[in-house]
């Protein structure tokens, strides 16, 4: 006997009449044996070898024989089929992912031999899953816990089961296929005041007294939270509003002492977090209001009329757009901020290409789990200060960026998915869309131009992958 099959065996005795034909009736329903199948012998002892049947499987016999032209039956007799490894394991994804722990999950079904062990195999270069991790017995679904990973890390992993062949006395390994997560980074949960988000980039904050400021925004009762950098020509500051009796952070932006302007912008777009609530465009230019009360005046523009005129062709273009702040009146209003603003050429630019950018940002907001991690930022090829319209002071920059992360969450909050893109820009007039191939980049060559470690809190590995592509996400 066999996984698959047996020979029958039966025997007569005592026969007056010829015997014609001998064999066996057979199936897995004692009742019903629905199975005939000739032995070709006519002597007293016969047999017949069966195939096909179904391993760790009961089947029920009898024999039979003609004689003299009548079939004469044998008592109903039974056996069981070896069982074999026959389990499909499935994979599932990790859960309850840490910056040092996660929890395996697995499963398996169709087990015929006996399943004595389960568990993963695992380890940090897919293909060599050189760790294991089991429980001795048979249950399904199953997990394991892993401890003291490495925070910001890939692991890899698929499950198994340990089952028995009784065809060769030996137990077999099956698994499932393999997958992978990454540990969270340690970096965000080391970073003050909303600047361990995932599109901060990398900061080298100052320390010492007066390197943390912390004051009331111009509009509303929120605040404000003001760093200095390592670099004591630049400050980063957030800004922050209130919506529903919960306060948001607006964006994150660094100034520059030279360029008296913004060099990079963080935020987030989310339809849910961030609604478009139709507020309107309700700040305004006016030098009053314009002046950011985190950062000294002196860093900042020194009028309307004198960097940002229209007439010699340049606006003030936006970083974090008024329309990507709908939510509430203050929101908007923070977006006015000189701050929040560059020198843009109006015509073909800031009216043209890059307003079609920051509505196809506007209009791609996610919801649900995902989230749109936001950069804007500025290039200076060479430090361009605005001469020509009566004694400007803010640097013109050469290039605008943009740079969009897309990223997934489980239902514990830990990201699973990220996916990137990055747009470059001369300050110039532009004719044709936003999204052609020559205007894409990956994130990558914008950390490259522009000397900072961008989404520095995202999961390495998937922060890897998503600043190498420039594929469009939309």
């Amino acid at each position: 006997m066999s996984s698959t099959g047996a020979t029958l065996s039966g025997s007569f005795e005592g026969a007056t009449g010829t015997i014609s034909e001998t064999g066996f009736y057979y199936g897995t329903d004692q009742g019903n044996l629905g199975t005939k199948v000739a032995s070709g012998s006519t002597s007293s002892s016969f047999s017949k070898a069966i195939s096909g049947l179904t391993a760790n499987t009961t089947y029920y016999y009898k024999a039979y024989v003609v004689e003299a032209g009548e079939e004469r039956l044998g008592s109903v007799q039974s056996f069981k089929t070896k069982a074999i490894a026959t389990a499909t394991v499935t994979t599932s994804a990790a859960g309850s992912i840490s910056q040092t722990s996660a929890t395996l999950n697995g499963s398996y079904s169709g087990a015929t031999g006996t399943v004595s062990r389960v568990g993963f195999k695992w380890g940090t270069s897919s293909g060599n899953l050189n760790q294991d991790t089991y429980t001795n017995g048979s249950s399904s679904p199953f997990s394991r816990s892993l401890t003291g990973l490495n925070a910001g890390t890939t692991y890899y992993y698929k499950a198994y089961v340990v089952e028995y062949n009784e065809n060769t006395s030996s137990t077999e390994y099956r698994y499932g296929s393999e997958h992978s997560f990454t540990t969270s980074v340690a970096q965000a949960a080391a970073m003050p005041d909303y600047l361990g988000c995932y599109e901060m980039p990398s900061l080298s904050l100052s320390s010492g007294a007066g390197s943390r400021n912390i004051g009331t925004e111009t509009f509303g009762s929120t605040l404000w939270y003001q760093y200095n950098l390592t670099t004591s020509t630049r400050k980063v500051v957030t800004h922050t509003y209130e919506y529903n009796s919960k306060v948001y952070r607006n964006y994150t932006a660094i100034v520059d002492q030279n360029y008296r302007c913004p060099v990079l912008t963080a935020y987030v777009m989310h339809s849910g977090a961030y609604p478009n609530n139709g507020t309107g465009r309700v700040g305004d230019f006016t030098e009053s209001t314009s002046y950011d009360p985190a950062i000294p005046n002196s860093w900042q523009s020194s009028g309307s009329t004198h960097d940002y005129n229209n007439g010699a062709g340049y606006a003030r273009g936006h970083h974090c757009a008024s329309e990507d702040r709908q939510v509430t009146a203050n929101a908007n209003k923070q977006t006015f901020y000189y701050t929040n603003q560059s020198p843009q050429i109006q015509n073909g630019f800031n009216g043209g290409i890059w307003n079609s950018l920051e509505g196809a940002v506007q209009s791609n907001a996610p919801s649900g789990r995902d989230t749109m991690y936001v950069v804007v930022g500025t290039l200076f090829d060479p430090l361009n200060m605005d001469s020509s319209n009566d004694g400007g002071n803010v640097g013109r920059p050469s290039h605008f960026y943009k740079c969009i992360m897309i990223c997934s969450f489980d239902a514990g909050g830990n990201m699973t998915a990220a996916r990137g893109v990055a747009y470059l820009f001369e300050n110039r007039a532009y004719t044709g869309n936003y999204n052609d191939a020559a205007n894409r980049t990956t994130i990558d060559n914008i950390e490259s131009l522009s000397g900072f470690d961008l989404f520095a809190n995202v999961p390495l590995a998937l922060q890897t992958a998503a600043e190498a592509t420039s594929a469009s996400l939309w």
